[in-house]
């Protein structure tokens, strides 16, 4: 709803588009203008063409543009600039802190880019806009120029590939070209970015707490309204086989999954015919993919056993189930009750399915049960653990515990006569000061193949060619370590050219390619970085020319803007 603005018709509140009295709400002066109101009306029903609006160029800040508009009036908005994007610490889930991230949402934000312009709507949108007295927010020539320049095609992209571990201050993105632009695609990207990559970080530790089985994104209904496509690609690349989300799976290729709901059951309930006559009757229409939600009335005096008698006649029919589902309860206790009575029943490999608010850590906890007591019961444990296959929602799809990526966009180098002149920004506290300059990102691995550091140097650095690599810690002035090239393996570049002056210069991989990568990645960390709670930390590091540049810049920036005794 835009400042300033209230449904009239309640308590004698303002009317649509009435101004806040200034004495009642001191600054909020802003008086929305007479068509504005029409746009605030017909906001409420969000149509096709007015989200085609929305979620275009116009999908950004408003400080975005006043802001390119203010390096037009200085005669700055075709500087060439770059921009660092990177967050700063991993997810902290409450506590049980993860110690690495998954890299996504490249893919989405060049689609994006490529359609995103200032077409006649989008100037006339701004053209209507206002500030507190009335004038005009942006002037004409401002908007012609936007109507001449303003798509994204001068801009030029190095980032890190989607599904690669990525670790905090590592740039992930980096953006060179003019400043307007550079500075207009700032919003769009962290959102495209950022959230991404915290689904696909959650949905790597779910992974990994499964042990590998199945495991399937069911969150659609608890998403943040369209978000809901992003967090199901986003958990593909994390490690979710599947998603139910038929309209995402549409798009993405892969087949949606799902089974019942409970309300299946209670229609047949409420019409007299009971529990299995609903089971018979799904049996019937899906006889060849015939997976069963046990726990409406009770899971193992009735639910059980009633699906134990659909598979049995499915059986006979020549056909063969394929599970049960348990929503509610004790799953790890349900889990091996179910397991001991399907397996008596003659079905030990039949897929047991969970869900009902699962996560990282109540997965674990699951799995440690079941080792602990299964064979109590007659049940071999290893065996019920690879049956299971795990249906996680909310707590995937909003990244429960932690709900947002710290991704930034920082200003890091100006080009001035054809050269990079690094720029900073210092902060009271030193992790949050950007590592200035023109950069390069590699990745090294140390004698036993494992990723020991990430190290930032200069444009002009290759530390593939350093006898020693001096790493240093970016804040703690104390704290550096030294390599051998003896005990390195390899070093990698993790920054690849994405856009040269907006041409696509990459060859976007499949989810399946980049879910590999993720594999890879993964798998090349040390255990203790792979932990769910309390991981190591993992080293990003600078070289020493760059960490010195870095402490040149601070001291220099604060050296002449002190302001003058006396003041």
């Amino acid at each position: 709803m835009p400042i300033g603005v209230r449904p009239a018709g309640v308590g004698g509140r303002p009317a649509w588009g009435a101004c806040r009295s200034a004495s009642t709400h001191p600054g909020h002066e802003y008086r929305i203008h007479a068509s504005l109101r029409k746009d605030a009306l017909r906001w409420r029903k969000m149509k096709t063409s007015d989200r085609s609006l929305a979620e275009g160029i116009l999908f950004t800040d408003q400080y975005q543009l006043t802001m390119a508009q203010l390096y037009y009036r200085m005669g700055l908005h075709e500087k060439e600039v770059q921009f660092d994007h990177f967050f700063r610490d991993h997810p902290a889930y409450d506590g049980h802190k993860a110690g690495y991230c998954i890299c996504a949402g490249l893919e989405w934000l060049l689609d994006w880019m490529d359609e995103a312009r200032f077409g006649d709507r989008e100037i006339e949108y701004l053209r209507r806009s206002r500030g507190r007295t009335g004038e005009r927010t942006f002037k004409d020539d401002f908007l012609e120029w936007l109507r001449e320049n303003g798509s994204f095609e001068g801009l030029t992209m190095r980032a890190v590939p989607e599904g690669r571990v990525v670790h905090p201050n590592v740039p992930l993105t980096v953006v060179q070209g003019p400043l307007a632009m550079a500075q207009i695609l700032e919003t769009s990207l962290l959102n495209h970015l950022n959230y991404q990559t915290l689904i696909a970080t959650k949905a790597a530790r779910i992974h990994s707490s499964t042990r590998g089985q199945l495991l399937l994104e069911f969150g659609l209904r608890r998403a943040h309204d369209r978000g809901a496509h992003a967090g199901a690609r986003a958990a593909l690349i994390g490690g979710a086989d599947f998603t139910s989300n038929v309209g995402a799976s549409a798009v993405l290729g892969y087949p949606p999954k799902g089974t019942h709901a409970h309300s299946m059951v209670q229609v047949f309930l409420g019409l007299g015919e009971g529990e299995l006559a609903a089971f018979q009757a799904y049996a019937d229409v899906y006889p060849d993919d015939c997976l069963l939600l046990v726990d409406t009335i009770d899971t193992v005096e009735s639910g059980i056993p009633n699906a134990i008698r659909i598979f049995e006649n499915l059986r006979r029919a020549g056909h063969e189930p394929i599970g049960i589902r348990l929503d509610s309860g004790d799953l790890a206790y349900l889990s091996i009750q179910a397991a001991k009575m399907l397996n008596d029943a003659g079905f030990p490999d039949t897929s047991i399915v969970l869900s009902s608010n699962l996560d990282e850590l109540n997965i674990w906890q699951i799995i440690t049960q079941i080792q602990q007591e299964a064979s109590r019961y007659g049940v071999e444990p290893n065996h019920l653990i690879h049956r299971l296959v795990y249906g996680v929602g909310t707590r995937l799809i909003t990244s429960w515990g932690e709900p947002a990526l710290g991704g930034v966009y920082k200003l890091v180098a100006v080009q001035d006569g054809g050269d990079w002149t690094p720029a900073i920004k210092i902060s009271e506290s030193p992790a949050k000061t950007p590592n200035p300059g023109h950069k390069h990102v590699w990745r090294i691995y140390d004698e036993r193949g494992k990723a020991t550091a990430d190290l930032l140097s200069l444009d002009d650095e290759d530390p593939r060619r350093m006898q020693e690599v001096k790493l240093h810690h970016p804040t703690e002035h104390t704290v550096h370590r030294t390599l051998t090239q003896d005990g390195i393996e390899r070093i990698e570049p993790l920054l690849v050219d994405i856009l040269d002056e907006g041409e696509l210069v990459y060859d976007l991989p499949t989810i399946e390619q980049i879910r590999e990568r993720r594999k890879e990645d993964i798998n090349s960390l040390d255990p203790g970085v792979k932990r769910l709670i309390n991981p190591h930390v993992y080293h990003v590091s600078l070289t020493e020319r760059l960490w010195e540049l870095k402490q040149d810049l601070i001291a220099s920036a604060l050296s002449k803007n002190r302001a003058p005794e006396g003041t």
